[in-house]
């Protein structure tokens, strides 16, 4: 395999002998050492054979020695490529202006990586970095890396640490997110501990101050659970934090009205697919008409960004759409499908009324009312509903 990569870099020709003695020729190439390969005999008077350039030179000289018929019959390798495109100018001048253009790009910023996100979005690194000058297109020795540092820390306080390297056409941006203080509570500020709902209470942990009610004991929503001021004979009130947690059971009642008759997408078959070049931010249209499909129609859009080897990147991304039309009829759902579609979505209104608590019992009934199902969920849970509010402050 490497031998003919060799050999095509050199160049290398497939000649045809025609002679009353072939054989001549073959003893010709021995004495001389010119190396062949690929010999195929057409007639006993006649053969092919493969050998590189600089050997048939040789042996044309040669052959002049015997009485034989010597012809090329095809060319092929570098050499022969080279000399063929030696007189197309004008692909000359393209090659050499694309090659400046390449290299005139690689000073300007085509791509951009972003490492250590979690909550902060990189669209949204990507856009604080337009707001100041650097986006696609920006001349990559013209980024003042700790000027803008500073800029977007101060822009974006959820960020604790933000680089900006450029190397060749690509921008290499690193951050760090700001880990959150814990809030600090303050122990010398006094307040109470209500009820955020309607509950039976079932257990009461005070952490200061003074429970006012027991378990077994029904609170409604705003009644005080801890106080703290406490009365003492000897010192009279004393304000403190009367914190803690209160459980309690509570009961929710939601509701759900679920349509029977819903529109339905039915796809086609067809198929129609659009593609486009964004060079830098201009976009280059490669189909008829316009951009706007219609409201019944599903568009799927892919980018595949132009890499040259060694995944350096190039200012030209493939845009592909493709757009799949579907119709819409009516149907009739099922209650059951109804009934399960309301069972998810009164779940999750539920699961957003316990903030830390747990589902102890739960009922779904059902009414058609109309052309709906209306669903109604039942549950009974056990959740912390202790909530403290501040005390006003006390004049001295």
């Amino acid at each position: 395999m490497m031998s003919h990569v060799v050999n095509l870099l050199k160049g290398e020709v497939t000649g045809r002998v025609e002679s009353g003695f072939p054989e001549r020729v073959l003893n010709l190439c021995a004495e001389y050492g010119v190396a062949f390969w690929d010999l195929r005999w057409e007639s006993p008077v006649a053969f092919t054979f493969t050998l590189a350039r600089r050997d048939w030179k040789r042996l044309r000289r040669l052959s002049k020695r015997v009485d034989c018929d010597l012809t090329a019959v095809s060319w092929k390798g570098t050499p022969f490529f080279l000399g063929r495109m030696r007189r197309r100018y004008a692909l000359w001048v393209t090659l050499a202006l694309g090659l400046a253009a390449l290299v005139y790009s690689s000073f300007f910023i085509w791509d951009f990586q972003v490492e250590g996100c979690e909550t902060v979005s990189p669209q949204e690194i990507l856009r604080a970095l337009e707001r100041h000058g650097v986006g696609f297109g920006t001349y990559g020795y013209a980024v003042d890396s700790p000027e803008l540092r500073n800029l977007l820390l101060l822009e974006m306080p959820q960020l604790s640490y933000i680089a900006v390297n450029v190397k060749g056409c690509r921008a290499y941006v690193q951050v760090r997110e700001r880990v959150p203080a814990p809030e600090i509570v303050s122990q010398r500020e006094p307040g109470n501990t209500v009820a955020a709902k309607d509950a039976l209470v079932t257990a009461v942990q005070p952490w200061g101050g003074e429970k006012q009610v027991l378990p077994g004991t029904t609170v409604k929503e705003g009644q005080l659970l801890i106080s703290g001021v406490v009365e003492s004979d000897f010192s009279g009130a004393r304000y403190l934090r009367g914190m803690g947690k209160v459980y309690g059971r509570t009961w929710y009642q939601l509701r759900c009205q679920v349509p029977l008759t819903v529109q339905e997408r039915t796809c086609t078959g067809e198929e129609v697919v659009r593609r486009a070049l964004l060079v830098g931010k201009n976009r280059i249209n490669l189909y008829f008409g316009s951009s706007i499909s219609g409201d019944t129609c599903d568009k799927i859009t892919t980018w595949e960004k132009w890499r040259l080897p060694g995944d350096v990147a190039l200012p030209v991304t493939a845009v592909t759409e493709t757009l799949r039309p579907y119709t819409l009829s009516p149907r009739q759902r099922t209650e059951e499908e109804a009934l399960a579609l309301a069972d998810t979505v009164l779940t999750a209104r539920l699961a957003d009324c316990l903030e830390e608590g747990e589902v102890l019992s739960r009922t779904l009934t059902a009414q058609a009312v109309g052309d709906a199902l209306l669903v109604t969920l039942t549950a009974e849970c056990q959740e912390q509903i202790g909530r403290f509010v501040e005390l006003p402050a006390q004049g001295g």
